[in-house]
C-alpha cells in the first residue's frame, strides 16, 4: 500500500499540511500520475489518498487510473500534425515492442495499420527525450511507426516530431516494460 497526495486538500492529520505522499517525488504531481507511477513501479496493490478532501475530478481520475487496464500518457501535440498522425496517436492502443532500445520506445502497429497512408516529412526537429515521433515517407518500411524518444538524437529528416509527453508523465516512461499496452491522451 502507498499514500498519494491530493492537490485540492485543505487539511491532513497534522497541523502542517504540505501533502502526505509515500514518495517525495509525488508531492507536486497530478493524482493520476502518482497512481500510474506506483502501478508501473510494482509492489503495491492498494493506494490511499492521505489528505482530505480530494475533489470530485481527482476522485474520478484516480478511479480511472487505478482500474484501467492500460496506462495513459498525456501528450501535448505539436502544431501542424496531419490527420493521419493524429489517428496514429489517439485512435490506437499502443504496445511497447519487446526488442527494447535505450533510445526510443517503439510502437509499430501504426506502420502496419496506416501503411497505405501518406506521411510527408515535416517538423523534423532535433529529437529530445519525451518527444513523440512518427517515421515519415523517407523511412521506407518504417513509415508510420510511432515512437517515444528516451534520449536526445540527431534527426536526419526521416522522423516527424508530432508531440511531447506531458512533463508530469515523463517519469512513467522508464517504468513501462516491454509489451506493455498504453494509450495517448491529448492535453488541450
Amino acid at each position: 500500500m502507498a499514500f498519494i497526495n491530493s492537490k485540492t486538500s485543505t487539511f491532513g492529520p497534522w497541523s502542517a499540511n504540505d501533502g502526505m505522499c509515500t514518495l517525495e517525488m509525488h508531492r507536486d504531481l497530478d493524482i493520476t500520475t502518482q497512481i500510474k507511477h506506483l502501478i508501473l513501479s510494482g509492489g503495491i496493490d492498494d493506494i490511499t489518498i492521505a489528505n482530505a478532501y480530494a475533489s470530485e475530478d481527482e476522485l474520478k481520475n484516480a478511479s480511472e487510473a487505478f482500474f484501467s487496464q492500460n496506462i495513459s500518457i498525456r501528450v501535448n501535440v505539436m502544431d501542424g500534425i496531419t490527420e493521419v498522425e493524429r489517428k496514429c496517436l489517439f485512435e490506437n492502443l499502443h504496445a511497447y515492442r519487446g526488442d527494447c532500445s535505450e533510445y526510443m520506445l517503439r510502437s509499430s502497429m501504426t506502420r502496419i495499420r496506416y501503411k497505405e497512408e501518406q506521411f510527408p516529412a515535416h517538423n523534423t526537429l532535433q529529437i529530445k527525450p519525451g518527444y513523440i515521433l512518427i517515421d515519415n515517407e523517407l523511412y521506407g518500411q518504417y513509415k508510420g511507426e510511432t515512437q517515444i524518444a528516451l534520449k536526445e538524437m540527431e534527426n536526419d529528416g526521416r522522423v516527424n516530431v508530432v508531440g511531447k509527453v506531458a512533463r508530469e508523465d515523463e517519469i512513467l516512461l522508464k517504468y513501462l516494460s516491454p509489451w506493455a499496452a498504453f494509450k495517448f491522451i491529448e492535453i488541450r
